[in-house]
């Protein structure tokens, strides 16, 4: 569940970057200001999340459909090692065979430069600043997962504002690093495209934001308050996680 949601996102990633960058695409033709079309790319990736995140599947395993996201809870102690370690086996074959099934159904559209199997890389800023900036957006994330999957109200929306964060970091930050949150997502595109630099940055940046995260809501909440590691726990679906959802709130 986790290699196909993860593969599915990299899909409609693939897709819509050539619709909307491919110089033979009619709206990349139409459409001519860059920050149009990431808010257009942002949108399209947001409601891919929301999808992911509220099917069956999504529910089902919980979504996290990116290694940091997984390390993070598993930090929490929310997981097993041997469920950790398989998630994110599949979670890096899943964005593989997502960009390489993507690239043998578009042909040679998706290695046009303008495309470049959405490899993420630093933009013209450099290095340093795509490092940061992944270490800022990945913060963000995951600060915002735990404050609201542990809020019994908020719980519910959690996938809702995981979304909303990706179509805004697409729209305003993808010019710095690309947008990655994810080291297999990076891994993914990296590995067919065979474009290896700056990768680094997307191997750890993540990681490290969503742990810094994970780190400061334990000093200020508590682990007693962390719940469960799934994006959406209100389904009937089975849970795997050291889940508190029987316990009382403190």
């Amino acid at each position: 569940m986790e290699a196909a949601g993860l593969g599915f996102f990299m899909i409609s990633a693939c897709l819509f970057a050539t619709l909307f960058e491919h110089p033979l695409s009619p709206i990349r033709q139409t459409l001519l200001d860059p920050f149009v079309r990431r808010v257009l790319m942002g949108l399209a990736m947001g409601l891919t999340a929301v999808t992911i995140i509220y099917s069956p599947w999504g529910k089902q395993s919980g979504a996290h459909i990116n290694p940091a996201v997984t390390l993070t809870f598993y930090r929490l102690k929310k997981l097993d090692h041997r469920d950790a370690g398989f998630y994110v086996l599949s979670q890096f074959a899943g964005a593989s065979l997502g960009v390489a099934l993507s690239a043998l159904l578009l042909r040679g559209l998706l290695g046009a430069p303008e495309v470049n199997y959405v490899v993420t890389a630093p933009g013209v800023s450099g290095v340093v600043a795509a490092f940061w900036a992944e270490v800022g957006i990945s913060f963000g994330l995951m600060t915002v997962v735990l404050f609201a999957t542990n809020h019994r109200r908020l719980a519910r929306f959690t996938g809702l504002f995981a979304g909303a964060l990706v179509a805004s970091y697409i729209s305003l930050e993808a010019p710095l690093s690309g947008m990655s949150m994810n080291p297999a997502r990076s891994f993914g595109s990296a590995v067919v495209a065979w474009l290896w630099s700056g990768h680094w940055i997307y191997l750890t940046a993540p990681p490290i934001g969503m742990l810094l995260a994970a780190e400061i809501y334990l000093r200020v909440r508590g682990a007693h308050s962390i719940l469960c590691a799934k994006l959406h726990h209100q389904n009937d679906r089975r849970c795997i996680f050291h889940c508190g959802y029987e316990r009382p709130t403190p």
